[in-house]
């Protein structure tokens, strides 16, 4: 793990692999390790960086007033720091509004786009909310087993978790092991739901790939629809089953379907 001081707060990197570059943005309460999986997998193509935003996992946390927007520009002077000109941007949950603020922002530095169960936010998406929301991201302090719980409840679906009885243990061992600062995920939480770009998805120009788990409980599938419509000529694929955090759920099928989109703008 690697550290710089980035738009004046200090984050966590991990840089690992080698080919073109790769970002990948991580959501609200998480942090880079929720790519443990993906990463290594990505990295055997790409040259992929991964990293902790402000008030997330082993990076700074000032508890600032900040926007999606301010995410954004971190990114990509994170980028410059590691010698990225031009990279395919991955983002899921509120890195996905990250990533689309991104490439509006950025948009000469994004090759590809994939967005990940995430949402265009504003009065004309679809509400993020609803009791497994409530439970999950509550900004309270909560004890490891509790938050863990609950997190892992509201990202897999009750099947998956039947199937795979290890899940909760192991989110309740990760918030163990990364304690949640309460002050910081609600700072977050505040940049993510004054997130709006619904009206600004026109102007995304580069390839894009919207993917999402069709029983999604915290972001709605139809969030990722409303994506895909609206961004010029966006592919949209629908994982079934699969709740929040569908790259887990159906990790081979989301592997598949995100390499063979960026293979495919690697040769363009």
């Amino acid at each position: 793990m690697e550290r710089t001081q980035i738009n004046g707060v200090e984050l966590a990197y991990e840089l690992r692999g080698t080919g073109a570059p790769l970002v990948m943005i991580h959501g609200a309460q998480g942090d880079q390790s929720m790519f443990n999986d993906l990463a290594p997998a990505f990295g055997r193509n790409y040259r992929v960086l991964t990293f902790d935003q402000r008030d997330s996992g082993l990076s700074e946390k000032p508890h600032g007033d900040y926007g999606i927007a301010q995410l954004a520009d971190d990114t990509a002077a994170l980028m410059d720091h590691v010698g990225f000109d031009v990279a395919h941007i991955v983002g899921v949950s509120m890195g996905g509004m990250i990533a689309a603020e991104f490439a509006l922002r950025h948009p000469k530095r994004v090759r590809a786009l994939v967005l990940g169960c995430t949402t265009a936010g504003g009065p004309k998406a679809i509400r993020i909310g609803g009791e497994a929301f409530n439970a999950a991201y509550s900004s309270r302090p909560m004890s490891s087993e509790e938050r863990g719980r609950a997190l892992a409840e509201a990202a897999f679906t009750k099947e998956y978790i039947e199937r795979h009885p290890e899940i909760v243990p192991a989110m309740i061992e990760a918030r163990r092991q990364r304690p949640l600062d309460p002050a910081a995920l609600e700072s977050r939480l505040k940049a993510a739901m004054r997130h709006d770009v619904y009206d600004r998805l026109g102007q995304i120009a580069c390839p894009t790939l919207v993917i999402t788990g069709k029983n999604d409980a915290l972001i709605s599938w139809e969030n990722s629809r409303l994506l895909a419509e609206r961004i010029p000529g966006a592919r949209l694929v629908l994982l079934e089953p699969a709740g929040h955090c569908f790259w887990l759920e159906q990790s081979g099928q989301s592997r598949e379907a995100i390499e063979r989109f960026l293979a495919d703008h690697d040769r363009a």
